[in-house]
């Protein structure tokens, strides 16, 4: 009951700092396209903003073992809303591709942070149901990022969309104020956790997840010029591309309730075989039905495996230990990220956009069969280590 305390405060933020965040890709690619910047430049934007994750995670994850996490989420949040506001000034392709990249390595924090308060407060049978409703929190700020992001650039213009979107993160600092205080941890040490990605059979786990999310990240780094070369509108884009989130706004729930009963591997496994499949819609359904469905699709596959994943994370690690891991986690999906965008904007000039999602596709589902492969059961992990 005690982890309790902390969702309303730890769902406020959530929902307010990712519709800031969601409300910012579509802008942003339009932007850097309006300056004549060419896919691969647009697609580096993306490749920046995973390797801020990359680097950020498991920093903000480790300082997250060691001091008080309501700190860390006091400089997290405010070093946020610096960085739209620089957006704001209008900066040339290098200086705006420059700040997304720092703006990552700054908010990569944030979940690893909330994640790890709310995993620690949990007990195993409740921690799938609990991490799920912070998580839902965040895919509702993404549903109403996503959602607004077209309109507000319509009405404002790139100067006052980015500058709305400071405001956001301020804001937070309400419910930040409602969180109770979390320990300082200065008896742990910083190490990398090496021995928890053999041990616990983690490596295939979290390689699988670098895989996964670069299908995704390659497909989504060219997303919006790809519609917009379909004819479909910027209003519509936006709508469209709030979809992942609205389907996680229910999907992390139902699957964190359904963990805590089938088992935390059976939901990761059923995110990662679903992760295949977006791609192949974008390639073969360019149209606003089929933009629609793969779009669906990526936020039913990432409810399910986020949830299921993180919450055999906290089962299997030391609670002492779950700040670094779980920001490890999401370093391995930067890492994906870092490499995706990159790979589909180098393969675009000789296999144009269908076979470049058609390859994410294959790379995607290479992640499946490398975590069906590799990873184990709780019973099995038990068993193992006696």
């Amino acid at each position: 009951m005690g982890g309790r305390r902390w969702l309303a405060p730890l769902a406020g933020m959530s929902v307010l700092r990712c519709t800031a965040a969601a409300a910012l890709d579509l802008p942003l690619q339009l932007y850097l396209n309006s300056l004549g910047a060419t896919p691969i430049v647009i697609g580096l934007a993306s490749t920046l903003t995973w390797l801020g994750m990359l680097i950020g995670g498991p920093v903000w994850g480790s300082l997250g073992d060691r001091f008080s996490k309501k700190l860390l989420l006091w400089i997290i949040l405010p070093a946020s809303s610096a960085t739209f506001a620089l957006l704001a000034v209008l900066l040339p392709p290098a200086g705006t591709v420059a700040i997304r990249f720092v703006r990552a390595a700054v908010i990569a924090g944030f979940a690893p942070v909330t994640m790890a308060l709310m995993s620690g407060a949990s007990t195993s049978q409740q921690r799938g149901t609990n991490l799920s409703y912070v998580s839902s929190a965040r895919a509702l700020g993404w549903v109403l990022g996503g959602a607004m992001s077209g309109f507000v650039l319509e009405a404002l213009g790139f100067r006052g969309t980015f500058a709305a979107l400071a405001c956001l993160p301020l804001l937070c600092i309400g419910f930040l104020v409602l969180l109770p205080s979390s320990p300082q941890r200065g008896s742990v040490k910083w190490s990398f956790p090496l021995r928890y990605l053999t041990d616990r059979w983690l490596g295939a786990l979290y390689s699988g997840v670098v895989l996964r999310q670069l299908g995704i990240a390659g497909s989504f780094s060219l997303i919006f010029i790809y519609m917009a070369r379909s004819g479909i509108l910027i209003s519509a884009m936006g709508l469209v591309s709030a979809l992942p989130s609205l389907a996680q706004v229910l999907g992390l729930i139902a699957f964190g309730r359904l963990s805590d009963r089938v088992g935390r591997r059976r939901i990761f496994l059923l995110g990662f075989g679903l992760s295949a499949l977006p791609a192949l819609f974008f390639a073969f359904s360019p149209e606003l039905w089929g933009m629609s469905v793969g779009h669906l699709l990526v936020g039913i596959a990432f409810s399910a495996l986020y949830i299921g994943s993180t919450s055999h994370i906290g089962d299997v690690i030391p609670s002492e230990r779950h700040g670094v891991m779980l920001g490890l986690f999401d370093s391995a999906r930067a890492a994906g990220g870092v490499l995706g965008p990159l790979i589909a904007g180098a393969v675009i000039p000789f296999i144009d956009y269908d076979g470049m999602f058609v390859l994410m596709s294959g790379i995607s589902f290479l992640g499946f069969i490398l975590v069906l492969v590799g990873t184990r059961r709780p019973s099995e992990l038990t068993r193992s280590a006696s």
